[in-house]
């Protein structure tokens, strides 16, 4: 789905060639400052390389529409954007955002069961703790049902035992709706539970080059 081909951004990475599969869930590992989130950023033209060309679906990036691409390469950051409001406002505002209906509560109610959310709809967004922030925000980006998501450490601010479930559970629905995912995360554990394809930034990181 996504191929980089001599894509360099100064100081931080230097791929000769990388390609992530669709329809797969592939984890990016790797330490603190090895290039990971930019490599995530690099995929939905948030950041551009100073060097060599991206490709989705064999098109290149920097020949699609930014909103277009953005539509359907959806990122969950690891900070979430909350906005004032309900919980209902927030996973709402994404799909008017996007010119889509509204969705009805039963679907609203539903997202909040699969990430274990177990608040109302009409509950403060603002008075969520950071890791039900993010599954918030999960939950919107969900909503949107893109071809691919880009997971920035989706489960840094849960417990193991709450991670491991969400994680699973959102799994699960991404090979049924045949979803590409690329998730960073620092937890091995994590990755071995569900990804399909690891990716190791040492290979790509400038800066573990130069250690």
């Amino acid at each position: 789905m996504f191929e980089l081909k001599n894509v360099r951004v100064d100081g931080i990475l230097q791929i000769e060639q990388l390609t992530i599969p669709e329809n797969q869930f592939t984890c990016i590992l790797g330490p603190s400052g090895s290039g990971k989130s930019t490599l995530l950023r690099l995929l939905n033209d948030l950041s551009s390389p100073d060097e060599g060309e991206i490709f989705f679906k064999s098109k290149p990036v920097s020949y699609i529409d930014p909103l277009q691409l953005r539509r359907k390469v959806v990122m969950v950051s690891q900070a979430p954007v909350i906005f004032g409001g309900s919980i209902e406002d927030n996973l709402q505002i994404g799909l008017s955002f996007s010119g889509k209906e509204a969705v009805n509560a039963h679907e609203m109610e539903s997202l909040l069961k699969l990430f274990m959310l177990d608040k109302k709809l009409s509950d403060e967004a603002e008075n969520l703790s950071g890791g039900e922030k993010q599954r918030l925000s999960w939950a919107r980006a969900m909503l949107l049902d893109p071809e691919v998501y880009l997971l920035d450490e989706p489960t840094s601010a849960l417990d193991e035992e709450t991670a491991r479930t969400v994680l699973t559970r959102f799994y699960e629905y991404a090979q049924q709706n045949s979803k590409t995912v690329i998730m960073i995360t620092h937890s091995k554990e994590l990755a071995e539970l569900v990804a399909e394809q690891t990716i190791d930034m040492s290979q790509y990181s400038i800066e573990s080059g130069l250690s």
